[in-house]
């Protein structure tokens, strides 16, 4: 898959997935716009990169300055922005009779806010260049209800109305929108989540590095063809259950 020279901006790209897709662009010859609130460990990102190949901004998703801050930062630094990856989120754990106001109202806007901010702060470069890739990071809980995260399940839900919304609008102009849905990944927001992955047909986690992939497949032109779809990477957990008495024994 080749991405040589496109110019990618990633959300929350200072941690986890995003900093594993950061990379993984790097090596592939892309250049990365590097946005997080973690102004310290963003920056030490880029550096590693080198500044040849990384720029790094401060994004806080749910505010549209800082959306439309970063882009013109990458547009003076690159010149252009080819792919945006909505990878920023966060994870709170309460039922609905517990879930606060502020906290639905603080995921909302991270998850689903923050990609829809995003969207539009890249449209007019995107649809100047006549193309662009938009992939949003939804996850298993955008295609099935888990209990006690009622505002993350609503967020990730809502990224998948989001996504076939705007490929439908953006396909005239040449932008493909797709979401992708991880299940368990090695990163901090699911460390000691799960005490095993009998739930899991693949019975382990899935590593940054194989959703940073799929990512990179979808921001190349391999994936000419594909907009407003699901991509689901998450060892067959939304396939079905495994078998339930080889569970117990």
């Amino acid at each position: 898959m080749d991405v040589t020279g496109k110019v990618v901006l990633i959300s929350g790209a200072a941690r986890g997935m995003g900093a594993h897709e950061a990379r993984r662009f790097a090596e592939a010859g892309a250049c990365v716009i590097l946005g997080d609130v973690l102004d310290d460990e963003v920056r030490a990102l880029a550096e590693e990169l080198g500044d040849a190949r990384a720029l790094a901004v401060p994004l806080d998703v749910s505010r549209s300055e800082d959306w439309e801050g970063a882009v013109a930062a990458g547009v003076a630094r690159f010149g252009q922005i080819d792919v945006l990856v909505n990878n920023a989120g966060i994870l709170r754990f309460s039922d609905i009779e517990t879930c606060s106001d502020e906290e639905w109202e603080k995921v909302l806007s991270i998850n689903l806010g923050g990609a829809f901010k995003g969207i539009r702060a890249v449209l007019p470069v995107m649809k100047r260049n006549g193309s662009g890739s938009i992939i949003n990071i939804s996850s298993t809980a955008g295609l099935k209800a888990f209990g006690g995260v009622s505002a993350y399940v609503t967020s990730k839900f809502g990224i998948r109305g989001l996504t076939k919304a705007a490929a439908v609008e953006l396909a005239g102009h040449g932008i493909r929108v797709n979401s992708v849905h991880p299940g368990n990944i090695d990163t901090d927001m699911v460390e000691d989540l799960y005490p095993n992955f009998n739930h899991v047909p693949m019975k382990r986690m899935g590593q940054p590095d194989e959703i940073a992939n799929l990512v990179i497949y979808l921001a190349s032109d391999a994936s000419s063809f594909s907009t407003g779809a699901e991509f689901v990477a998450d060892g067959g957990e939304t396939g079905g259950m495994p078998d339930l008495f080889a569970q117990a024994s």
